[in-house]
């Protein structure tokens, strides 16, 4: 089966080097599909690609690109699947991914716990963020962001002023959201492959920051979630339409349960150490299922 991985990355990143090494034990073929040196084509009513040494038709196509995500991918995905290529995840799904303020918004409506959040797109919208989040510090998120860039936190009037001016882009916004203390508070992050968690980590933000992230140095122990949490987590990959999702939880000191993030293409280097199971593996395995799928449907 020939396995296409839409992603600007090469062989050597972490997840396309795993899923690359998973799906080659399977038996499997690992077509990289590059979303800027490939191009969708409609000749004589039909869809194809055009772009060097395409080759041959991929069965099912993960898209791999991060939260950056342009709009040219965007076409990309949509002409794959116009080309009747399953893919995991789809495009509807990753348009709501890639957009944090969106992403909130599919869960809230799915009636998932989020925190308290103010999407500004003029520097006036900051003065409401102390109506609705509280006293200060406040999180400020760009509405795109991987690894943890693009998150700070505003720990006054006059700082959230300067962070507004500065990153700030009308067409784009940013998110102003309630702090949820790290004393007592734990961090999970939950990974959802076809409706079941396949494996969760605890994340421990490294001493002087906030932000709990694999890459910003956090520390990762294995975590077992409780039925709640489990229910939260596939409950939040379900709102937002995706088949593999990372799920980001805070448990407050309280015992609250927030959903802060979902990701379409999350790393998964920390979660494979932490726990010891093949992420790659069941991600490839899951695809190939649904390949099998599309197959004997049509």
């Amino acid at each position: 089966m020939n396995i296409g991985i839409v992603t600007v990355r090469d062989e050597t990143y972490h997840p396309t080097r795993r899923l690359t090494e998973a799906a080659g034990s399977r038996g499997h073929r690992v077509m990289l599909i590059h979303p800027y040196r490939r191009w969708p084509v409609i000749a004589g009513g039909t869809p194809m690609i055009a772009g060097n040494k395409f080759g041959e038709r991929p069965d099912v196509v993960l898209p791999r690109q991060g939260a950056q995500i342009g709009r040219s991918c965007m076409v990309l995905l949509s002409h794959l699947r116009l080309m009747g290529i399953p893919l995991v995840n789809g495009p509807e799904a990753i348009r709501l991914a890639s957009n944090q303020f969106l992403t909130l918004q599919a869960l809230a409506a799915a009636g998932i716990p989020v925190p308290d959040t103010l999407y500004i797109n003029a520097a006036g919208g900051r003065h409401r963020a102390g109506d609705h989040l509280g006293d200060f510090p406040v999180v400020v998120k760009e509405i795109s962001g991987r690894q943890g860039s693009g998150v700070s936190l505003a720990k006054s009037d006059a700082e959230l002023n300067r962070v507004v001016r500065t990153r700030l882009q009308e067409t784009r916004g940013l998110l102003l959201q309630k702090f949820i203390p790290t004393a007592g508070r734990r961090d999970i992050r939950a990974l959802v492959i076809g409706g079941r968690v396949a494996g969760a980590m605890l994340l421990r933000p490294p001493a002087g920051d906030f932000r709990a992230n694999f890459h910003l140095g956090a520390n990762a122990a294995v975590r077992t979630l409780t039925d709640l949490e489990t229910g939260f987590a596939v409950a939040a990959a379900r709102a937002v339409g995706l088949d593999i999702a990372g799920v980001d939880l805070i448990v407050d000191a309280q015992g609250r349960i927030y959903v802060i993030e979902v990701n379409y293409a999350p790393g998964f280097k920390g979660l494979e150490q932490a726990t010891g199971i093949d992420i790659a593996g069941l991600m490839v395995d899951y695809a190939a299922a649904v390949a099998g799928q599309d197959v004997m449907q049509a």
